[in-house]
């Protein structure tokens, strides 16, 4: 018998999850058994149970892999969070990032469709649920953190409570990520996004930078004659 080395047992791991992608995203999560997984990976089903429990830990699997927009928030602003740095720049960046990744990477867009749009929080995906109220908690925490810094920075009053506030401005970037992927094509993620972003910001009574003009082309010289 050939021994399976840790490489191989590696490319049969990522094989399923590729494999899981694609099918939960084509027939929902729910209606993909583990035995169609195994068959669109080359493998047995038994395979499946030796890299994951069951189907809810391959699931909290595939989207671990890659980084989820609104969890690569939480890790960009915990990483440039600083004395020095302006909280509320901080989290306005780390929001559009989100956006422009939603928008721009393929396997994140397609793992953020299935997270949102594709499973049904039965009770064999309880693991799943938990997972995604974890990540929310956390995001909201952090965001009014940030708001909380920023009013003591700019002294100010805020028209509503703090946690409030913080939980307005994660359901604007959550809502615009699920609406866009409905139809990508039904507007700007980020254009909307920053746009939209900046509206509540100002109306909260934050002060924010003008954005920069497009700088225009130098008006062309005549030719001599």
């Amino acid at each position: 018998m050939v021994r399976r080395t840790k490489a191989d047992a590696l490319v049969t791991r990522n094989t399923l999850l590729d494999a899981a992608e694609h099918l939960f995203q084509a027939h929902g999560v729910s209606r993909t058994s583990l035995n169609e997984i195994a068959t669109a990976a080359g493998t047995t089903r038994g395979a499946i149970y030796w890299h994951f429990k069951d189907k809810a830990d391959l699931f909290n699997a595939m989207m671990e892999r890659v980084t989820m927009p609104l969890e690569g928030t939480l890790e960009s602003m915990a990483r440039t969070a600083g004395a020095s740095a302006n909280p509320l720049l901080l989290m306005r960046d780390a929001m559009m990032n989100a956006l422009r990744q939603t928008a721009t990477d393929e396997q994140t867009r397609r793992v953020f469709e299935v997270a949102t749009h594709k499973v049904e929080y039965v009770s064999e995906m309880q693991a799943v649920r938990d997972r995604h109220l974890r990540v929310r908690n956390q995001c909201v925490s952090m965001t009014e953190e940030a708001l909380r810094e920023a009013v003591r920075r700019e002294s100010i009053k805020l028209p509503m409570p703090l946690d409030t506030a913080a939980l307005g401005l994660h359901v604007i970037v959550d809502g615009l990520i699920q609406n866009w992927l409905l139809d990508p094509l039904a507007f700007d993620l980020e254009k909307s996004g920053r746009h939209t972003v900046d509206a509540y910001l100002a109306g909260l009574g934050f002060s924010l930078p003008a954005a920069r003009a497009p700088r225009r082309p130098a008006p062309a010289r005549a030719m001599p004659v």
